[in-house]
């Protein structure tokens, strides 16, 4: 009988990034692939967490009427149906760090070693270095304390990229590791521009908060805009500790006339503005994956990613550029990238695409990760995506 998979993540919202689209498309491939697959995860505080589309039943559990325990996303509720998953020996794979829903099923795993339930742990990128120092003061002492431990129980860590792995086993973690990415939903693409005539954009699209790396791109903004009078500097996302009205002060002190900060966009006013793009940038200091690249490519725009991202293919493949940190690497890339004619980079994009197509179509991605459930489940050799050492 195979065994139920229980996705746990402790939020939904689309404040909360990546992970709120890519965990429920890994359930949705993994059910493509016979699995049965449900996704539990904690009440949403912010107004735009909207259903999980798909056919994975998705259950929200309430939040602890404790102000402490709320602020961890704790819910005795979830605490309770990830215990009962695991004494009828479901697969729990865990999503995320730092919360309360990280901890849980590892500390029933602690309790109940007699159970056949196996537990898969994904940090989603919240090992890096970069990410760790972001209110360091919180999560050093959950990690001592709670979360090292409850990573040390996982039968298996799941890796979105081999520069994760480094950084799982840099913490100390010797457990067996999955190295399989996420995955990418191609959108259809538009036959006509829709953007202005005359107007180029550099678009940056995904949280604006200092782990991005949005000062850097403004930084090196200031270095080429004057080059540059037919293209704007566009940054879209969800602020986050004011980091919007940072920027703005940076980009008014820099005396930048065509930088545009923007809210979040979703659906299809999300794929709207790629189709008005030009080149797009990560500048990030610390990423697991960067769907937001994953994005851009399939809507064949070529990329700007830093080093903090796991993006190097984009050389390989011909689609953009890996370059290191720092406003003078990304103000030589945007000086290649917005030189180019528009039939070059038209180019690029389409070998952004195809390579999107062949290596993070969901499909592949969820057959993968169903080789791991069963390998973990019954045994034998090992799937080629994982490393035991």
């Amino acid at each position: 009988m195979t065994p139920s998979c229980r996705h746990i993540i402790a939020g939904l919202s689309r404040e909360s990034g990546g992970p709120s689209y890519s965990v429920p498309a890994l359930a949705e491939a993994l059910a493509g692939q016979g699995k049965p697959v449900s996704i539990y995860s904690v009440q949403d505080l912010a107004s735009t967490c909207l259903p999980v589309e798909g056919s994975v039943p998705t259950h929200r559990f309430e939040r602890s009427k404790f102000p402490w325990v709320a602020m961890m996303s704790g819910s005795p509720e979830l605490n309770h149906a990830i215990g009962k998953a695991i004494t009828k020996g479901d697969v729990i794979h865990n999503h995320g760090l730092w919360l309360l829903p990280n901890l849980y099923a590892a500390w029933h795993i602690q309790r109940l070693p007699q159970s056949s339930s196996k537990l898969i742990h994904a940090p989603r990128g919240m090992l890096g270095e970069a990410a760790r120092k972001i209110s360091s003061w919180k999560k050093e002492p959950i990690w001592l304390l709670w979360q090292k431990q409850a990573l040390q129980r996982a039968h298996c860590l799941h890796a979105t990229a081999e520069s994760e792995y480094t950084e799982i086993r840099a913490a100390g973690l010797t457990n067996p590791v999955a190295i399989i990415p996420n995955g990418i939903h191609l959108p259809p693409l538009l036959k006509q521009s829709v953007k202005p005539k005359h107007q180029n954009v550099v678009l940056s699209l995904g949280r604006i908060h200092p782990k991005k790396g949005l000062d850097r791109l403004v930084r090196a903004w200031a270095q080429v805009e004057d080059r540059y009078p037919d293209w704007c500097l566009r940054l879209v996302g969800n602020a986050e500790v004011g980091h919007d009205t940072e920027l703005a002060t940076l980009a008014t002190n820099l005396g930048l006339k065509r930088v545009e900060i923007r809210p979040a966009v979703y659906g299809e006013a999300k794929w709207q503005m790629f189709q008005e793009t030009d080149l797009f940038v990560l500048p990030t200091l610390n990423e697991n994956f960067g769907i937001t690249v994953a994005e851009a490519l399939a809507c064949e725009i070529p990329v700007i990613s830093t080093k903090g991202a796991p993006w190097q293919g984009l050389e390989v493949e011909r689609c953009g550029w890996w370059i290191n940190h720092g406003p003078d690497a990304i103000a030589a890339a945007l000086d290649v990238g917005m030189g180019l004619d528009a039939r070059s980079r038209a180019d690029m994009g389409k070998r952004g695409r195809a390579w999107m197509m062949r290596d993070f179509a969901w499909p592949a991605i969820g057959a993968e990760m169903s080789s791991v459930y069963d390998w973990l489940c019954h045994g034998g050799n090992p799937p080629s995506c994982v490393r035991l050492t």
